[in-house]
């Protein structure tokens, strides 16, 4: 029987992060010669555990300790070597630094990099000249982007981000038995959509992209932007990094994709056709969202963090909301194609 409350905490399986505890985090620091003053913060991160460390005679760091069976160490690597390849053509991202010799480490079982402290501020987003100058970045990152494929990491597509994450969820005890055939029904109406959204658009290219280019993974300051946290980073179509910057009404996101688009060209050619897509990849989105969260219930800091997860009304929302980008994939492109 489905149960809309999570079990209690004693009766849930140890987690492998409740190992990392303050001494754990700074003993592994210490084990790459960086020796902590015993100031730890941990940053808002629920896939990995990030935290700043404050770092005797010297600037704080940022210490991310990946989580364990998520990413190969080969993976891990490219998603370095790729935003290297960024810093080396003055792109302003923020690469894990080379102690050592190597940018990735282990201490305890867990795998861990290091990062210099970057600060900064949520970018307007409303602002046209702000969207135009996102626009040139991503533009720059995908002209290296193109310039090579990861081999390592799975790319972002129909099958990774809807087939399996949906039968992922519909394989176990997440979905109330009462809605169990409805998210069913519209989940494989949804992949149709999707099929038909990638068929529209026709052959694509791919390229590495960010993954997760949101407001919340670009700094500000004075001298422009900065991109964080490339984790996510997998082969996928441009139009991947520059959706996630819509929001609004449609008249709207026509108009900011316009300002996107008029600095993304100054770099990289862009396909039309990928505007296809925009729909098609806020639904694989979705679907993979509601599997994320249900493959990492047993860790104990999302039942904490998301107690709406896995309960009745959740589904409920979750079958309105595909049902929605059902139609929506039906409409015509932000703009004609």
């Amino acid at each position: 029987m489905h149960n809309e409350n999570p079990p209690h905490q004693d009766d849930r399986p140890v987690h492998p992060y409740a190992e990392l505890g303050p001494d754990c985090v700074l003993d592994a620091l210490a084990s790459v010669g960086l020796h902590g003053d015993g100031r730890l913060l941990a940053l808002n991160s629920y896939e990995n555990r990030v935290y700043q460390v404050g770092i005797e005679d010297s600037a704080p760091l940022v210490a991310k300790f990946y989580r364990p069976g998520r990413w190969s160490d080969a993976a891990i690597l490219e998603e370095h070597a790729f935003v290297s390849e960024l810093v080396e053509r003055e792109i302003q991202v923020v690469p894990a630094l080379a102690i050592g010799g190597s940018t990735l480490h282990e201490f305890n079982g867990f795998r861990f990099a290091v990062f210099a402290r970057h600060g900064g501020r949520a970018p307007e987003l409303d602002d046209p000249a702000t969207l135009e100058w996102i626009g040139r970045f991503i533009g720059r990152i995908h002209a290296v982007g193109a310039l090579g494929a990861y081999r390592e990491r799975p790319a972002l597509d129909h099958h990774t981000f809807g087939v399996e994450p949906s039968e992922f969820i519909l394989a176990g005890d997440f979905v109330p038995a009462e809605l169990r055939a409805a998210y069913a029904s519209v989940v494989a109406q949804a992949l149709d959509g999707v099929r038909r959204c990638y068929e529209r658009a026709g052959d694509v290219s791919i390229l590495r992209t960010h993954g997760d280019c949101h407001g919340g993974n670009v700094l500000w300051t004075d001298a422009g932007p900065h991109f964080v946290d490339f984790d996510d980073s997998r082969m996928g179509p441009a139009i991947q990094d520059l959706w996630m910057m819509l929001s609004g009404e449609r008249h709207e996101m026509v108009r900011q994709m316009s300002d996107i688009l008029a600095g993304y060209e100054d770099f990289c050619d862009f396909e039309p056709r990928q505007l296809y897509l925009v729909e098609a990849l806020r639904t694989l989105r979705l679907i993979h969202y509601s599997a994320w969260l249900a493959r990492r219930w047993d860790d104990p800091a999302f039942p904490v963090a998301f107690p709406w997860f896995n309960t009745q009304r959740y589904w409920q929302d979750r079958v309105l909301e595909l049902r929605e980008q059902i139609a929506l994939m039906d409409e015509a492109p932000l703009w004609p194609v």
